[in-house]
C-alpha cells in the first residue's frame, strides 16, 4: 500500500513521509532507553512447568524497536527498515559514550552523594558495551531480513497477508540469537562473586524463555498498532 508523503520543505528535494519520521524518532529514543531500563530485572511471575521467570526490564524497550523496525519494513521496504537499524547505533554510541564520560570523568558535585549508585546501576564495562552493539545490530538486522523474507519480497506492500504471524516469528528467532550473543560476550569465561564460573548456559535459558513469553504477548497486537498507526498518519 503506497503512502502519501508530505510536501517537500522549500528549497528541498527530500521528502520523509510522516509516520516514518515519527517513528524514526521515537526508536532512537527507545535504542537508548533499553539500555537504562536494562539495569533493572523484572518478574514475569510463577509460570506452570517454567517457574518463577525474570527478564531484564530493557527487553520492553527492545522488543518495541523490534515492532518499529518490523512495522517499517512493513510500510516502505527492507531497504528503509534496514537503513533505520543502521542509523540506531548512532543515539546507541553516544549515549555510551556520555554515559561513560558524566560516571569516570566529571567530577560529581560535593554534597551529591549518590555517585556510586548512579556508576552502579548505569556504567557498562567496555565488554558489555560490545555485547550491546553487536547484540543489537545482528539481531534487529535478522528481524528485518526474516519479517520480509516470510512475506515472500522486499517491497512494500508485499506484507499485507499473515503480518501478525510474520512479526511474532521473526522477534522470536532474533531475540533468541539476540539473547546467545549477549550472554556469551558479556559473561563467557568470567568468574561470579563467589569465585565460580559464570553460569552462562542457565542465564541464557532462563532469559530466552522470558523473551519468548514477552514476544508473544507484545509483539502481535504492537504491530497490529503501529502498521495501522503508520498508515492513517501518511493518510
Amino acid at each position: 500500500m503506497a503512502s502519501s508523503a508530505p510536501a517537500p520543505l522549500p528549497g528541498s528535494t527530500v521528502t520523509i513521509p510522516r509516520a516514518l519520521f515519527v517513528f524514526s524518532l521515537l526508536y532512537g529514543g527507545l535504542v537508548v532507553l533499553a539500555g537504562v531500563l536494562g539495569t533493572k530485572l523484572a518478574s514475569l511471575g510463577h509460570w506452570p512447568v517454567l517457574g518463577d521467570l525474570a527478564v531484564e526490564s530493557g527487553i520492553f524497550a527492545f522488543l518495541l524497536l523490534v515492532v518499529m523496525s518490523s512495522a517499517v519494513s512493513e510500510l516502505y521496504g527492507q531497504a528503509t527498515a534496514n537503513r533505520l537499524v543502521r542509523f540506531g547505533f548512532i543515539p546507541l554510541i553516544v549515549s555510551m559514550v556520555l554515559l561513560s564520560l558524566v560516571i569516570h570523568v566529571v567530577p560529581p558535585a560535593s554534597f551529591w552523594s549518590d555517585q556510586p549508585a548512579f556508576a552502579r546501576l548505569l556504567g557498562q564495562g567496555a565488554r558489555m558495551q560490545f555485547a550491546g552493539l553487536c547484540s543489537y545490530g545482528i539481531s534487529q538486522t535478522l528481524n528485518v531480513y526474516l519479517f520480509s523474507r516470510l512475506a515472500g519480497g522486499a517491497n512494500r506492500g508485499s506484507g499485507s497477508k499473515l503480518l501478525i504471524v510474520r512479526a511474532w516469528v521473526a522477534s522470536l528467532i532474533s531475540q533468541v540469537v539476540d539473547t546467545i550473543i549477549f550472554i556469551t560476550i558479556s559473561f563467557y569465561g568470567t568468574v561470579g562473586a563467589d569465585g565460580l564460573p559464570t553460569p552462562v548456559r542457565s542465564i541464557m535459558e532462563g532469559q530466552i524463555i522470558s523473551k519468548v513469553v514477552l514476544s508473544t504477548i507484545m509483539v502481535p497486537p504492537f504491530i497490529w498498532l503501529f502498521v495501522r498507526l503508520g498508515r492513517k498518519l501518511d493518510a
